[in-house]
This record gives C-alpha cells, structure tokens and sequence, in this order.
C-alpha cells in the first residue's frame, strides 16, 4: 500500500499516513486534516491568482477586434446572456431602414472603445429591413408615424433577446427627408412616437432618442464608421502611420496616434467630404472663425472626458447640388437656356433639329440624345471630347477664393504628405463600372482611360455592353453620363478639393471588407460611448469591495506570500504547543508510574 511519511514533524510525532487510513491518534489525526486543508487551499487559491494575473496581464491576445466586424459570419449567439444591444432607426427621404447591433461587455480599459458589430440572424445574414416611403410623407399626419414604423420595431424586438429589451438602447434618427419639414411638422412627427413607442415596446427609449440629425452629424457619424471598421481608432502599432494630434485642451502636449482616413462620398444629389483635422487650426480673420465653426466638429469618442487619446477635430460639410446627378442636369439646363439664347442673339438654328444638332463635348462620340426642359427641346450629339468637357464643367464647381462654394465655405487644411482617403459611391462608379480601374486612385491613369472612354464611338460602347465587357451596374443610362460624370470627379477632386495630381492615397470603394459600412455604425458608437463608464464602476466596485473569493491577498502577491508563511508559522506554533502538552503529560505519567511503582514495592512484604 502506497504511504506518506511525513517527517517534518516532531519525533515524538511520528506516523504514517496511508492514502486509505490514517495510523495517527486522534488528535494527530485532526492535526495532519488542518494541515492538508490549508495546504490545499493554499494551493487552489495560488492557481486562481495565477489565472487572474494571466487575465490581466495578457494583451487580450491583441488582436484586431475591429477587423473582426467585417469579416465576421457568424451568427450571433442571442443565448449569451453578456452581450449588449442597441436599435437604430434611419429615417432617410425614400424609406426608413432599422438596423440592430450588439456587443460584449467593455474590456475595462478606459482608452478602448465598445466592439460593436451588426447583429446576424440564424441564417447569418444581417438584421436589417427596409418599408417605403420616407416618413416625410407623414407631415399632415403625424399621429400615424408610430404605425408607419410598427413594422421595423416589431422586427428588431423579435430578434433582440426578449430580456433583453429594457436595457436596448433604441435611436430613431431622421435626415435629409425631414430636414426639408417646417419645424412644427417635425416637431408633431417627434412627439408621436415620444409618446407612442413606449407603449407597444419595451426598448430603453427617450426623447432625446428620437431627432431629426443635421448633414453636419449624418457626415460625423459616417466618418466614425468607416475608422471604427478600419481599426483606426485603436492603438497604433509599429508599423502603422500616425500623426501628431494637438487637442483643444489646455497645456495639452500633442500625441500620437494611427492616423484616420477621409472619407469623400458623391451621391446622385450631393457631395460630402469628411476628415481629421489633427493640428490647431489658425483663422485669417474673424469672418473665417465663424464660417470654420460650423463645418468644424470637435467631440470625444472616449467614455471619460478627462481623457484625450479619443478627442477627434473633423471638418465636414456637405455640398448640395453637387452629386453626379443634380451636376449634370444644372449643366443641361444651363446648355439648354444658353443655346436657346444664343440662337434668338445670332438668328441660328443650332440644336432645334436632329439636323443641326448641339456638339456636346461630355458625350461619347456619335451620341444623339435630347434635353427637354418645359416644353423646350435642344437636340444634342456627342463630342468626345474629355478635356474640353473638363472646361465646361468647371465652372459648375462655383469657386470662391479657392473653395469649393457659392458662399466661399471655409476649407480646413489637409496634410496631402501624411493623409489617406476613401472615395464612396460615384468616385467607385465612374472609375469601376466601365472604365474597370476601381480601387487605387491614379490621376494619370484615370485621365487616359476616361479621354479614351469619351472618345470610343457610341455604337462600340452599346457593343461591349451587349458583350459584358462592363461591370454588371453598367446600363446604358451609364454609358451615356460616364462621360460628363468622369470630368466632373476628376475636377471636383483636383479643382475643388486640391488634391494634387500626384496623390497617392485615395482608394475608391464600394464596400469595407466586402461589407457596405452605415453612418448608423457611427451614430450607435457616439450615443453609447458612455455606457462603459457602467462596466468600469462595477469593476472598481468589485475591486474596492472584495468577497472572500476576491479578497486582498489575491491581487498583491507580496500580501499573497505573507499570508502563507502566517499560516504555516501558526500551523508550526500549534505543533509546537501541542508537543509540550504531549511531553509535560507524558512527564506527569512517568511521575505517576514511578509513584505507583514506589507505592507498590513499600506494600510488598
């Protein structure tokens, strides 16, 4: 039988343990039982504090959790009682759209923010729904604007867990629909669904929840997005680029962190550009501070104000009018009114026939194509000629003292040695769809591919087209603004913006990370940037107000190893004691005996 010797004991003490018995009196047989207890608890309490410092100690494996936003496909696991959700409602002008995300509970360090991600239903597709129309068109019936939303509430609320509901954050956020609305119609659209929603669902839901967002917020919260896909928000690693950042605090020192893209986005009405501002900005006069305020956005992403490493200066704005399309019909109907004019001046007859048609430059050659404006028709035929539509629709970008502007809007200041950008929407399609040079933006490129677009003959652009030789967007309606739309990107990017034609960090895309990024992200991420202030307070709370499990000693391992040797030297100090009761009884026995003994031999005859 396998035995234990334990000889760290008194002599007198002396046993063996048997991993089936103890052959011990009693009261040693208690003894060695405290002993193996404490000794095993020493031992379980040193391996939980190994396991705690490994915890805190470990990078959290350093990975980029970001990343894992867009390249996740999982479904998300909605039994995992720890993840958080939030429900944002995007009220556009042609329909609203409700998107729902979630996220794990806060890492616990101040300078990292919240890892949201898009929720996945079961079948891994995102959680999204899309009704018709715009809630816009509930301005002279406000009162139903809660039913018009029923529908996407009552779809987010069946995949949210449903213990969940009151502590999801929900945001009803409407745009450019809504902004075109008297203020009393908004108003009355609000209050409806302040009063109503609350009634039917559960979600953590407010006043200051339900706005109408100015395009100064929708271009902030896009910006957001798209650095929060791209990792840029979080802490730079070697290799990374960054840039020396310089805050509005006082007695700041500058610091350095990864360096944010801009975003350039051309959508079919306007145009929106939006980007980090890092140095202090100095103003040549009073008139410029004030214009520079409102296209200048200064907010801190972190959860503690105190702290700087998330204190982002943005300038955005947004250009009306200047979308691919609304650029190309101010420019039609500017040809139109002139050549009418022209005509009735000179007494000629150019573009009042398919005969004598109008020589348009921004069209691919042998194009014949008509504008019609109230009743009034100018017939046109395609030119070709890619410089000259560079001209012509310059004058379209309304320069003022530099800027891109009918008023002279101020511009920041960009860095085009330490900058990057992504250029969305027309900026991917003029350089995709049918030149198929999208990504990686090169001027030099761009401009002998677009020149000879312009100048391919129109029934070899319908031939390839037939053939697919274009992407799978391209249509004919394409084919015929491509043209006109190519010179108007190139000279809003170089003309209007400045860019130099030698830039080299400006990729035009349609998704991040195959996936289409939402200001929603941004806006979700800027309204909860608080919440981990809550899991940072629950993790002081348990830190200051330790249970046994979580007691002192556990967290300094220099009071860890002062409580062992505080308990062995007990354990010995207990030993010790009890071998002196042990001796001084065994001295009183001996004594006994020899009295007996003596007693014993005087009753002997």
């Amino acid at each position: 039988m396998a035995r234990i010797t334990l000889s760290c004991l008194p002599a007198s003490w002396y046993c063996s343990v048997s991993l089936l018995s103890l052959g011990c009196a009693p009261r040693q047989r208690l003894l060695l039982l405290l002993l193996l207890f404490f000794t095993s608890a020493l031992l379980l309490l040193g391996t939980y504090q190994r396991q705690l410092w490994g915890s805190q100690r470990q990078p959290g494996a350093h990975f980029n959790k970001y990343l894992s936003i867009a390249e996740s496909m999982e479904s998300t696991d909605v039994l995992n009682m720890a993840l958080n959700y939030g429900i944002v409602v995007d009220c556009g002008s042609s329909g609203s759209r409700v998107f729902v995300y979630y996220w794990p509970p806060h890492n616990g360090n101040p300078h990292t923010l919240l890892d949201i991600r898009q929720m996945k239903d079961r079948e891994r597709k995102p959680v999204v729904k899309k009704i018709k129309p715009g809630i816009s068109t509930l301005a002279k019936t406000p009162t139903k604007a809660s039913d018009y939303l029923h529908p996407l509430l009552s779809f987010a609320a069946a995949h949210v867990p449903k213990n969940k509901h009151k502590e999801t954050p929900l945001y009803i956020l409407c745009t450019a629909g809504m902004r075109l609305l008297p203020e009393g119609q908004q108003t009355a659209i609000l209050e409806d669904l302040v009063t109503d929603v609350p009634l039917e669902f559960d979600f953590l839901f407010s006043q200051s929840h339900a706005e109408v967002i100015s395009g100064k917020q929708e271009g902030v919260y896009a910006w957001i997005g798209i650095n929060f896909v791209l990792g840029r928000f979080d802490h730079a690693d070697d290799e990374d680029a960054t840039v020396e950042v310089t805050t509005g605090s006082q007695n700041q020192q500058p610091i350095s962190r990864r360096r944010t893209v801009g975003i350039i986005d051309m959508g079919g009405a306007s145009l929106q550009i939006a980007y980090e501002v890092p140095s202090a900005i100095t103003f040549s006069s009073p008139e410029q501070e004030e214009s520079g305020k409102s296209v200048l956005a200064e907010f801190n992403l972190g959860c503690d104000v105190e702290h700087t490493q998330h204190v982002y200066r943005v300038y955005v704005t947004t250009f009306l009018g200047f979308g691919g399309n609304m650029a190309r019909q101010r420019y039609e109907d500017q040809l139109l009114n002139n050549t009418l004019a022209k005509n009735r001046f000179l007494t000629a007859q150019t573009g009042l026939s398919e005969d004598k048609p109008y020589l348009e430059p921004c069209l691919p050659v042998g194009l014949s194509d008509t504008v019609s404006r109230d009743n009034r028709t100018l017939y046109v035929r395609g030119q070709g000629d890619w410089a000259r539509c560079q001209e012509a629709v310059r004058p379209f970008l309304r320069l003022h003292n530099g800027t891109m502007s009918p008023g002279g809007v101020y511009q920041a200041p960009i860095n085009f040695s330490n900058s990057e950008f992504y250029g969305f929407s027309e900026f991917f399609y003029c350089m995709e769809d049918v030149l198929r040079i999208g990504g990686q933006y090169d001027s030099e490129k761009y401009s002998r591919f677009a020149t000879d677009y312009c100048s391919t003959k129109w029934s070899t652009l319908k031939q390839r087209l037939d053939n697919k030789l274009f992407s799978q967007q391209a249509d004919i309606s394409r084919l015929k603004t491509q043209c006109f739309k190519s010179a108007w990107m190139y000279e809003v990017l170089h003309s209007g913006f400045r860019f130099p034609s030698d830039y080299p960090s400006l990729k035009t895309v349609k998704l991040v990370y195959d996936k289409e990024v939402q200001w929603t992200l941004g806006a979700i991420l800027f309204k909860t940037r608080f919440l981990p202030l809550r899991d940072l307070q629950q993790e002081t709370l348990r830190q200051n107000h330790p249970n046994w499990l979580r007691s002192s000693f556990v967290y300094n391992h220099h009071l860890f190893s002062l409580c062992i040797l505080v308990v062995v030297l007990a354990i010995l100090l207990y030993i010790l004691r009890l071998r002196r009761i042990h001796q001084r009884e065994q001295r009183q026995t001996e004594a006994l005996n020899l009295l007996w003994v003596e007693e014993g031999e005087a009753l002997l005859p």
